[in-house]
């Protein structure tokens, strides 16, 4: 199975966060099945963390070592654009041939985010999150599995 990790779930596997722990314990995402995916957004966003954090040597060396058992995925690629508009059309509302659900109201997502979603559309991935970002898109574009404590 292939599981796109978010970028607040890599911020938990370096807290060392029980969040983490689950992540593990339940779906396994290292194990030897499963192939752990980011996207390159993903890549930059918690790159971008390590000075915001003021993450020291330890916790920098945690992170590549990290960063070196996942499938990086770029966001050039055709595919994944054309996943990134239908999301952010079916977001705001906007897409004829797939309406939000009857009562709900476009949704303006962080642009980060819905290349991430595309990510894991086009690899068809499970994307665990910690976020409430992806909850619209559960079961219509993606599985999301959200991680709670």
């Amino acid at each position: 199975m292939n599981y796109l990790l978010d970028t607040n779930i890599l911020v938990h596997f370096i807290r060392r966060s029980p969040i983490a722990g689950k992540v593990i314990d339940e779906l396994d995402p290292f194990g030897a099945v499963n192939i752990p995916v980011i996207s390159v957004v993903s890549y930059a966003e918690i790159l971008s963390l390590v000075p915001i954090f003021n993450w020291g040597d330890q916790k920098t060396k945690q992170l590549k070592n990290l960063l070196n058992k996942l499938l990086v995925v770029p966001i050039e690629a055709k595919d994944i654009i054309e996943a990134y508009v239908q999301i952010e059309t079916y977001s705001k509302g906007k897409m004829i041939s797939r309406p939000l659900p009857v009562g709900q109201s476009g949704i303006n997502m962080g642009k980060n985010d819905i290349w991430i979603a595309a990510t894991s559309r086009i690899t068809n991935s499970k994307l665990i999150t910690t976020d409430n970002d992806f909850d619209h898109l559960d079961k219509v574009f993606i599985d999301v599995i959200k991680m709670i404590e």
